[in-house]
């Protein structure tokens, strides 16, 4: 694989642009009508396409993804080099608080909200633990 696109199903296309733009602190790549795009990294790509436009894709063979809105259904868990500053970002874009800053026990400092739809987003940066030097001296 050359490029990873992760596509979220939202119930208004506007508005969690506006959340995701405000979030990334960046504009999307692609803005048309039925989809936007940001890119997150060199090779990764969040998109949002509307309940209504994949609804049409999918048919009647799995339930309508509305039916899904504001149950977590998918997790965005992204390492950043400043938690703290993304927390104070994802307050102030409106994201609503599910976790605070916590060390976790798989070894990283996470905090988890959820936006508009309530997909969960998870920031999070490696906890460094400081080495000891165990040489014995002669």
């Amino acid at each position: 694989m050359n490029k990873i696109e992760f596509i979220l199903y939202v119930a208004d296309q506007q508005r969690s642009r506006n959340f995701y733009q405000s979030l990334f602190k960046k504009e999307p790549i692609l803005d048309v009508p039925g989809m936007t795009e940001f890119q997150l990294s060199e090779k990764c790509i969040l998109g949002l396409m509307p309940d209504t436009g994949i609804a049409k894709i999918l048919g009647d063979k799995v339930p309508h993804p509305a039916s899904g809105n504001g149950i977590p259904r998918c997790e965005l868990y992204l390492y950043t080099d400043d938690i703290e500053f993304d927390f104070r970002n994802a307050l102030h874009s409106g994201a609503r608080l599910i976790s605070p800053i916590n060390d976790r026990d798989w070894g990283d400092r996470v905090c988890y909200f959820s936006d508009p739809d309530g997909h969960i987003i998870a920031f999070a940066e490696k906890i460094i633990h400081s080495k000891v030097d165990l040489t014995i001296s002669e």
